[in-house]
């Protein structure tokens, strides 16, 4: 029982927030009345010595005592008498730790914030460097269409942008006091939480007590953000896994980001990528875990959700880790542009830009460019060659209108170029977002 029952293993990572959380309530308790001034003095005083105990290692954490909350009130009580044992009055470990989590949660968000921000300058910085640098685009892993490495990093930018928008709106959501909620049913005692919402820097109080000791939906919220956002970072990952390999071969990363292998001296391993790629499994089923334990619960507070800490904690710390990795990737990075532009080229990359140009300049319906560009992209096949490599007659004997101009749309410089619509891959447009997004990051 004491095994299973003690969460003072993992909780007491909210030993931070528990003492404001405590220090805040006592300011409270003395406000109205509840506390005289001598024993919030004592209080304040001996909560501040705690603190600076655990800040420092010399703070011993006992299992007999359960969690944080308890560990800190005995070692308060021992160490200023009956006031510590007044603290805890109008306020039960349910409302505690609801709101100790909260301030957890937010903190964390915050921290991942600036990491977020910190991870898209880095892929600004590298979408204004490499502008220009012409890539293939691909979809189902095929090439597609030209594109530039400058426009290909924005994308993550912007997937990034909407996660600290997540972040950001479960941070609002749950910016309420779950404080004075009590057990379940608030409290006789005049309280007022008002106050030590204000004092916590909450909004203000939860309105409905049962539903403030309940619920963890903004767990819940957050995991799916760090999830989401995780996957992001694992699809990036992923793309730097295959792009380092010597059958791409499109970027390297230093030894700062790969590792050796024990036996085979050549290899170059990017493990920091996949790693990163590892961790959104971790991420989703911590989110998976949480959800399966709230599913069943009738109100109020049951003793499963003591299982919301170590989830919540375990996203957070390895999101943070790899939005590190991955910053530091991103400005670890070496692209090998000649090789991009090369393999930009293959696959007939610009036969949509012929089928463009057909109905532009010759005012052909696009099904009717669609069918000649095929025809001619099975002729250039069947010679072995790219479409550029055509000539003028072998091109007129499936559409006799064709004219030299179609040569200068035939290039990955000219298709990428072409692309100008808003959003769009062309190099002035990537260098206009770039900017765009330095300014707002700065």
């Amino acid at each position: 029982m004491g095994a299973i029952n003690a969460s003072i293993g993992f909780d007491r990572k909210l030993w931070r927030q528990d003492i404001r959380g405590s220090l805040a309530h006592a300011a409270m308790l003395r406000h109205v009345g509840i506390l005289s001034d001598a024993e919030e003095k004592a209080i304040r005083e001996g909560l501040a010595a705690i603190g600076a105990r655990i800040e420092t290692g010399d703070f011993e954490f006992s299992d007999a005592l359960e969690d944080i909350h308890m560990n800190v009130e005995a070692r308060l009580t021992e160490a200023i008498g009956e006031a510590g044992k007044r603290l805890h009055t109008a306020r039960s470990r349910n409302d505690q730790v609801a709101t100790d989590i909260r301030l957890w949660v937010r903190d964390a968000i915050d921290g991942l914030d600036a990491q977020l921000a910190d991870c898209m300058r880095a892929l600004a910085d590298r979408a204004a460097e490499h502008a220009g640098t012409v890539m293939p685009g691909f979809t189902h892993l095929q090439p597609a269409q030209p594109t530039t490495l400058g426009h290909h990093l924005l994308a993550y930018v912007e997937m990034l942008s909407r996660d600290r928008g997540r972040l950001a709106d479960c941070r609002r959501r749950l910016n309420e006091s779950p404080l004075g909620a009590a057990a379940l049913c608030g409290t006789g005692f005049p309280i007022d939480r008002h106050m030590t919402a204000a004092a916590l820097g909450f909004d203000g109080p939860t309105r409905n007590s049962l539903d403030s000791v309940a619920s963890r939906d903004f767990a819940l919220e957050f995991l799916a953000a760090c999830a989401i956002c995780a996957t992001h970072l694992s699809r990036f990952a992923e793309e730097v896994t295959i792009w380092t390999s010597p059958f791409f071969g499109f970027v390297r990363l230093s030894d700062a980001f790969t590792t050796g292998s024990s036996i085979m001296p050549q290899k170059r391993n990017p493990d920091a990528a996949e790693l990163v790629r590892a961790k959104t499994g971790r991420i989703n089923g911590d989110l998976i875990g949480l959800l399966t334990v709230m599913k069943g619960l009738a109100l109020t507070y049951a003793k499963d959700m003591q299982e919301d800490k170590e989830g919540v904690f375990d996203a957070a710390e390895n999101l943070a880790l790899g939005l590190a990795a991955t910053a530091g990737m991103v400005r670890d990075l070496r692209p090998d542009a000649e090789r991009m532009k090369a393999a930009a080229g293959a696959g007939f990359s610009t036969a949509t830009d012929l089928a463009d140009w057909l109905v532009r300049e010759l005012r052909l319906p696009f099904r009717d460019a669609h069918h000649v560009t095929g025809r001619l992209v099975a002729m250039a096949e069947a010679k072995g060659v790219d479409l550029a490599a055509l000539s003028l007659d072998e091109m007129r004997t499936v559409e006799p209108r064709i004219t030299e101009g179609v040569f200068g749309v035939l290039t990955v410089e000219a298709s990428v170029a072409s692309r100008t619509s808003y959003g769009g891959t062309a190099p002035d447009n990537v260098r206009r977002m770039a900017a765009e997004w330095q300014e707002r990051l700065a």
